[in-house]
């Protein structure tokens, strides 16, 4: 195939997009546990530790406002190229001075660089997607993102040999994929694309939350388990005198990838037996698993066991999440509840890891699966809450239907 020919190839152009997913997955599950290990070893408090792991999601939070303008003004691939930039950059500098703050700032560009790239591929795929594939190419996608940080974690094994190993593979990783993206020929959103600031209005904020406030919840509530897990977990082994390389190597992953082989199941089940079911039985199931790990932590293949069954449970949180808030909400509020369930998913990375090492400080053994089994009943408890206000204010609604 000739280089015009590639870099227009529609097919060429989508599993380049999925590869970027893939590396910027991979740099955050790397991430994580890699520098919690680190931070862990250099004496640094648990509760400070979460805080440094909070600063990724800061970073997505602060430039999410500001992401759509360059895209419609340069088009994608400038963005995507800046933000594998950054996350080189940033990846390379991590070992060279292991000072907290500088670790922090440094976390927070990462964070900047990946919602760049995230933004900036996912809308290219659905703007390029025709309707009949937009689906199955969203969901590789995804699959991509989950793979690439299931892998992550397993570079906290490379700290062994040599601390800037897990960089060096990590920001390797992002130049190959800027050598593929470069081939690709620049495009721009269509012109009927909606501005961020037509979605952002108090009024539709007001009017997501009215109607759909439990489904934004799991975005939040996946963001809090995923940056527990990887942020806290580490640390919280460590003290308990758990073998590092069992965690990070199968552990943590196993997770990850357990949530890969349940994804299209549950998504189809949602479909027959309805969202708002699926996802409170997930996650009263997932509060029962993670409130048994605390006696079973001693026994390592009972723990990997509940571990995996946890992520196939609970690792499409966010997929059902979005899936529900389409059920509930008209076309015109879609955008506006999606922008809504990604910022909460990077406030919930960003209290998990906090709540989770200020436990860790406080409670000691147990501390972790307290943390999470906590939020997880109060979700539990918030969508029973939310199925009988929906109910009661549905037949209010025939009521008056029936009346008039």
């Amino acid at each position: 195939m000739t280089l015009a020919k590639r870099e227009n190839n529609p097919t060429y152009r989508y599993w380049v997009l999925v590869g970027m997913v893939l590396i910027a997955g991979f740099s955050q599950g790397m991430l994580l546990p890699v520098l919690a290990v680190m931070l862990e070893t250099a004496g640094v408090s648990s509760s400070a530790n979460g805080l440094n792991a909070a600063a990724l999601y800061i970073g997505i939070i602060l430039i999410a406002p500001f992401i759509e303008k360059p895209v419609r003004k340069y088009g994608y691939k400038p963005v995507i190229i800046t933000g594998l930039i950054l996350v080189t950059i940033s990846l390379m500098l991590f070992p060279v001075w292991q000072a907290f703050w500088f670790w922090f700032i440094l976390r927070m560009i990462v964070g900047i660089a990946d919602n760049l790239i995230h933004f900036s591929t996912q809308v290219w795929i659905s703007a390029t997607s025709t309707k009949e594939k937009r689906g199955r190419q969203l969901s590789i996608y995804g699959l991509a993102f989950g793979l690439g940080f299931g892998i992550g974690p397993m570079m906290t094994r490379l700290l062994d040999f040599n601390e800037f190993l897990p960089f060096m593979i990590a920001s390797g990783s992002s130049l190959i994929a800027w050598g593929f993206i470069i081939f690709l020929r620049n495009e721009w959103p269509s012109q009927d694309f909606q501005t961020a600031k037509q979605l952002n209005t108090f009024a539709r904020y007001k009017e997501v939350l009215k109607l759909a406030w439990f489904a934004l919840l799991p975005g939040f509530c996946y963001g809090y388990l995923e940056a527990s897990l990887h942020g806290n977990y580490p640390v919280y082994a460590m003290r308990m005198g758990m073998d590092i390389h069992f965690v990070t190597v199968f552990l943590l992953p196993s997770f990850v990838f357990g949530s890969l082989i349940t994804q299209l199941p549950l998504g189809i089940l949602s479909d027959k037996v309805g969202r708002s079911r699926v996802l409170r039985w997930l996650l009263f199931f997932g509060f029962v698993l993670f409130l048994s790990m605390t006696a079973v932590e001693h026994i390592p293949w009972l723990l990997w066991t509940i571990f995996t069954i946890s992520g196939m449970l609970l690792g499409s949180l966010f997929s059902l999440g979005i899936a529900y808030l389409a059920d509930l909400l008209p076309a015109s509020l879609l955008p506006t509840g999606n922008v809504m369930i990604g910022v909460l998913f990077a406030v919930g990375s960003m209290i998990g890891p906090t709540v989770g090492g200020w436990l860790i400080g406080v409670v000691d053994q147990g501390a972790i699966y307290f943390s999470i089994s906590g939020m997880l009943l109060l979700m539990v408890i918030l969508g029973f809450v939310f199925e009988k206000t929906t109910n009661r204010q549905g037949q209010l609604v025939k009521k008056n239907q029936a009346v008039s």
